[in-house]
This record gives C-alpha cells, sequence and structure tokens, in this order.
C-alpha cells in the first residue's frame, strides 16, 4: 500500500518532492482564521537553528489541533519550514521587491546556510508522538551585477522564498558551490525526511 500522510505546507515543492518519492499526500492548510504568519517572527537574539526548529515544532502542533478539529483519518502529519542564515542573520521571505534585492546583494559573492526544520507527528488517543529533525547546507553564490539582481527579482520567483531565492529556479546559474542536501535546500531533506516518517511508521525506501 501506498504510504499516506497529511502536508502541512503550502509549498507546491514539498508536495513535488512526496509524490517523487512515492508518497501520497492530503494537504492540511491552516483555516482561515488561524495565522501562520504569525508563528513565523522571530525573537529577538534567536540563533537561526533554533528559529526554524521552534517555527517548525509549532506549525505541527497546530497541525495536529486541525486535523482533530476537522474530524479526518488519524494519519501523520509533516511539517517543514526553511531559512536561510548569513552568520547569525535570518533572512526570511521578502516583504516586497526592494526587500529581495537586498537580501541578494547580501547573498552576492559569499557563502550561506539553508536550514529546513522537518517535523512528523503521529495522531495518538493519549499522546501525539512527534519527530524533529534539521538538515543544514552550505551554498555560495558568485558575485551578481545589479542588473542580474534585478532582472531575477522582476521574474517575480523570489518572493515566497526564504532569502529571496529558489535553487531549482534561475538562481541556480549563481551557485557555485553547494555542501549538503539539495533537496533540503528546495524545502524538504530527503534523507532527513526518510528518516522521520520510517519512525512515524511509514517507510518509503
Amino acid at each position: 500500500m501506498q504510504a499516506f500522510l497529511y502536508l502541512a505546507s503550502q509549498s507546491p515543492r514539498r508536495q513535488q518532492l512526496l509524490e517523487q518519492w512515492g508518497v501520497r499526500c492530503q494537504l492540511l492548510l491552516p483555516d482561515p482564521e488561524e495565522d501562520p504568519e504569525a508563528l513565523e517572527a522571530v525573537r529577538s537574539g534567536e540563533s537561526p537553528t533554533a528559529y526554524v526548529q521552534r517555527v517548525t515544532a509549532l506549525k505541527l502542533e497546530a497541525a495536529l489541533a486541525r486535523l482533530r478539529r476537522r474530524g479526518l483519518p488519524w494519519a501523520p502529519v509533516l511539517c517543514a519550514d526553511t531559512t536561510v542564515a548569513l552568520g547569525q542573520r535570518i533572512l526570511g521571505k521578502p516583504v516586497d521587491a526592494a526587500d529581495a534585492r537586498r537580501m541578494l546583494a547580501d547573498l552576492s559573492g559569499r557563502r550561506h546556510r539553508v536550514l529546513t526544520a522537518v517535523s512528523v507527528g503521529r495522531p495518538g488517543v493519549r499522546k501525539d508522538r512527534t519527530w524533529h529533525a534539521v538538515s543544514t547546507s552550505a551554498v555560495s553564490f558568485a558575485h551578481l551585477s545589479h542588473g542580474q539582481i534585478r532582472r531575477y527579482v522582476d521574474t517575480g520567483e523570489p518572493m515566497g522564498k526564504a532569502g529571496a531565492y529558489a535553487i531549482q529556479g534561475r538562481a541556480a546559474l549563481w551557485v557555485d558551490h553547494i555542501r549538503g542536501s539539495y533537496s533540503g535546500i528546495m524545502g524538504l531533506p530527503a534523507y532527513e525526511t526518510a528518516q522521520l516518517l520510517a519512525r512515524a511508521g511509514l517507510r518509503i525506501d
């Protein structure tokens, strides 16, 4: 029987990756009265690793409550969150085109980290069980001209992306070195996800 889970993420890339790995998933998105953006607020002095772990755990907690509230059949729930870190500075999703241009200018010619946290929860009668992991990858960008940055931002691709770029899109032309998980940079690390799902009772290898 094909593995099945609920995916509490609006990222089409995560859904595509799961389907590529042979996992059937149903989206478990927030209700209108929920405010998922509020969960992503950065706390003062919070490290990138602590931030992405906390946000993903909160998203999983909200998703498990959503599953029960809707009376859906029980199955594992997967949440993930990705952030880009330049040193200890967290680069989230750009608020507008100008913000995206600033982020890309800061990343130009430098190495940064991409952190993706994954959380899997399995509902239980008395207590939910949860498992968590973090994938950290290093990405080096070539030097970018103002024109390159402007043209890329004008495509609209950076919007809604941590660090204002998508590794699977045009920004791949600027990446001269990667150390870590390519799928993790996309938003869902294959190895860590498979390990967590196996612990939750879903083997996908």
